[in-house]
């Protein structure tokens, strides 16, 4: 198993590690009800995943449930 034969040193460290940034996840409006959302995620608040494609069959039982 191979040892190194030496420490490495903070500033080495530090300069390794100076891109390691944290990033906020892309947020996107929903095409169908303008709630926002992640990217290339479901609406939460609508179950659509583009303008045509729903993608919740929960929401339609809900929906049903309301109406009768």
């Amino acid at each position: 198993m191979a040892v190194p034969k030496k420490r490495t040193g903070a500033s080495a460290q530090a300069k390794r590690r100076a891109n390691w940034k944290a990033t906020l996840p892309t947020t996107t409006t929903c095409k169908q009800c303008g709630a926002t959302k992640l990217a290339h995620t479901v609406c939460e608040a609508c179950g659509y995943y583009d303008k045509d494609k729903k993608a919740s069959k929960k929401e339609v039982a809900v929906v049903e449930q309301d109406e009768e």
